[in-house]
């Protein structure tokens, strides 16, 4: 069994357009911006075993005509004749649209930005998942104090700087809604991020300013750790607000990140 994954970048005028062709850049994004546009991308993940013959588990082509003459239509009439219809409504009707035409797709992400994203599963159009990307900066030290000096210089190099050392992180919870109109907003979860997290570890030095972190009674901040101690601090409070934490992943830096659970 493969998974492929191929996404559909395309750009949604404001105003009215009934012909959405013409464009050949599918790179940027196809249709083109007209005007003031809205710049979106839409991800379908399929899952098969490929066909003998090519080799595919689906043409690409086929998907990218898929959603640009079923999704990127329905999407377009959305701004012009609902502009305040939930993402999570809208989503879950690109999904049976998807379901109608029988195709093996497992998953739908539909990027309303490059730092907000909605996700549905094919298994369950009751609940869709809203990521969102926050960031905040913060010092910190690698150091087991179970080792010596010099075992610590070894395990950790640099990062064992006894003044510590800082990153600009970024972090995404994904945050798993009902795809009703009744769903945790994206305003809510930020309210939640904000008040939980970065207000609490914004511009701080991990290990001597917070207690999860503390060289006394803390863990080490790895970029793993983080990710497990943010899951742990968010989980409940999503909870109580009527959503459900499915996982955390934290960027040390734009080539290292953890995600927990996995």
């Amino acid at each position: 069994m493969h998974e492929l994954c191929r996404t559909v970048r395309f750009c949604l005028p404001l105003s009215p357009r009934p012909d959405l062709s013409g464009s050949s850049n599918g790179f940027a994004g196809s249709p083109a911006p007209v005007g003031l546009s809205l710049w979106q991308a839409i991800d379908i993940v399929c899952r098969d075993i490929p066909d003998p013959t090519s080799g595919y588990v689906i043409n690409i082509k086929d998907i990218d005509r898929i959603v640009r003459d079923r999704l990127v239509p329905f999407l377009q009439s959305a701004i012009v004749a609902r502009p305040a219809a939930s993402p999570e409504m809208l989503i879950a009707e690109l999904a049976r649209r998807m379901e109608s035409i029988g195709t093996p797709w497992c998953r739908l992400i539909w990027r309303l930005s490059p730092y907000h994203a909605y996700e549905m599963h094919a298994a369950d159009l009751s609940v869709c998942i809203v990521r969102v990307s926050f960031d905040f900066a913060a010092a910190h030290r690698l150091h087991n104090p179970a080792l010596s000096d010099e075992e610590n210089r070894r395990l950790f190099g640099k990062c064992n700087n006894p003044n510590g050392h800082g990153h600009n992180y970024r972090i995404e919870p994904a945050v798993e809604v009902s795809s009703g109109s009744s769903a945790l907003s994206v305003m809510q979860i930020e309210q939640l991020v904000n008040t939980t997290l970065i207000e609490r570890f914004d511009h701080r030095h991990l290990n001597e300013d917070t207690v999860e972190f503390g060289c006394d009674s803390g863990c080490n901040p790895t970029v793993e750790n983080i990710a497990r101690v943010f899951y742990e601090l968010l989980a409940p409070v999503v909870a109580s607000a009527g959503g459900r934490l499915r996982s955390m992943t934290v960027w040390e830096t734009d080539r290292t990140s953890a995600t927990f659970p996995a």
